[in-house]
């Protein structure tokens, strides 16, 4: 089967909300009431973020344009400091992959794109927190261990910032 990533725009808000509550129920987070809960007020925050550029994302597709894995991005406020100028730093989100499409590098595809735009973008600092089963893929991309795990990509001229 083929597959090709795009980004994400605010028409596949609901698609972004389905992955992130598919993610959650399966690894057992959470009650049921409390997700719902959670859900709806994340779609509030999450339509502002792709609204205003904050929130970045991207899904695999099949050839027949059926979205089956997708990656997210926030941009979130961070201080500058004495050696990176960046007012962001990147965090990754639901980052998820239907059943029936696991174990085919998707998840590695989508996080080397997202890390591309993150250099590209000058945001070099970018975390995350990884299920068990997440853990590899990130490691293997250069994420530190730990209990968010981390990546440097690398610091950027003073004039280059998102």
């Amino acid at each position: 089967m083929g597959y090709s990533i795009r980004q994400a725009g605010i028409a596949d808000l609901g698609t972004i909300v389905r992955h992130r509550h598919l993610m959650f129920a399966e690894i057992g987070h959470g009650d049921p009431a409390v997700m719902e809960k959670g859900v709806a007020q994340y779609k509030e925050w999450l339509r502002e973020r792709l609204a205003n550029g904050r929130y970045q994302g991207w899904f695999m597709e099949t050839t027949s344009g059926k979205v089956v894995a997708g990656a997210g991005l926030w941009l979130m406020d961070w201080p500058s400091g004495v050696v990176d100028l960046a007012p962001f730093k990147g965090f990754v989100f639901n980052v998820w992959t239907e059943p029936a499409h696991r174990r085919q590098g998707l998840s590695t595809q989508l996080m080397r794109a997202l890390l591309a735009w993150c250099r590209a973008h000058g945001i070099h600092r970018v975390g995350l927190h990884a299920s068990d089963a997440g853990r590899p893929v990130y490691e293997a991309l250069g994420f530190t261990p730990g209990n968010e795990m981390t990546i440097t990509l690398g610091v950027h001229a003073p004039g280059n910032q998102h």
